[in-house]
């Protein structure tokens, strides 16, 4: 039982679940509920590689991960390197087929988050601050992708791309001041060992500051009504707040920056039911 416990844990399932939600809202704002079945294929891929690439993250992040999280299914010896690394596989491999039965810009959205996903730990983590792009860019491709499974408009979806990949940026970013001494020990030179905390600290900031101003677009551009501003408030409250705690707790500011970008996913929700209804 803690071997099977151990395959759950690899997969993050509370990371992947997040990720289908995140690919249902760029649907669900691109076009509705009218596709069902692309929809729940997009979902569903989704939360497989997301679970694939948590699982592969952790094949490679094996020593550093002895470091900054020794509870982790590899490190504590509940799941063996070879098996994690084969059981990636396996996810990838039936994400891809489904994505298959999707139209071709979502499929060719699949491809490149694909190789993203696998080339992010072992060429693009250890790269001050390219690493951080690629997790906000993957991130923000959710939406883009669910959207596109629809055959939906993607222009509002564009918007929430921005404001996701940025907020992302941000949060990985604290994350990478928060694990600052695992990093240090494993030789990866990371955006805050390359410049220092406090201007790494500033740099997440600042993508906290475009994600806040692009975050009106779909009120100003007509697309949604006030009733969007109104929802999007509390999530322009938290990303602000987490790019400001961060400064003095790092750990908390990463926290509030997560829940502040799931709560502006959710106003654009709310801003496309109260155009759908």
């Amino acid at each position: 039982m803690g071997t099977v416990r151990g395959y759950v844990e690899l997969l993050r399932p509370g990371n992947a679940i997040a990720a289908g939600v995140l690919t249902f809202i760029g649907a669900f704002v691109a076009g509705g509920l009218d596709s069902a079945a692309p929809m729940a294929i997009a979902i569903t891929a989704t939360v497989l590689a997301t679970g694939a690439g948590n699982a592969i993250n952790d094949y490679f992040d094996r020593e550093i991960d002895a470091i900054n999280q020794p509870d982790r299914p590899i490190p504590r010896g509940a799941v063996g390197a070879r098996a994690a690394l084969g059981y990636s596989l396996v996810l990838f491999g039936v994400a891809s087929g489904i994505t298959l039965l999707l139209p071709p810009l979502a499929i060719a959205i699949a491809v490149a988050d694909l190789a993203a996903l696998i080339a992010y730990t072992k060429l693009f983590k250890g790269l001050p601050g390219v690493g951080n792009l690629v997790v906000g860019l993957l991130t923000g491709s959710t939406f883009v992708y669910g959207g596109s499974a629809v055959g939906g408009d993607l222009s509002t979806v564009g918007v929430l791309f921005g404001l996701a990949a940025s907020a992302t940026v941000a949060r990985e970013i604290v994350k990478d001041v928060e694990d600052i001494a695992g990093d240090r020990e494993e030789g990866l030179n990371t955006l805050p060992i390359a410049i220092g905390e406090r201007r790494a600290l500033v740099a997440a900031a600042l993508f906290v500051v475009v994600a806040v101003v692009a975050s009106p677009l779909p009120y100003v551009l007509r697309t949604f009504g006030v009733g969007y501003l109104i929802a999007l408030a509390p999530a322009v409250g938290l990303l602000l707040g987490g790019a400001y705690r961060s400064f003095d707790d790092p750990t908390r500011g990463q926290t509030l920056l997560k829940v502040g970008m799931f709560a502006a996913a959710v106003a654009f929700v709310l801003g496309r039911a109260t155009v759908v209804l």
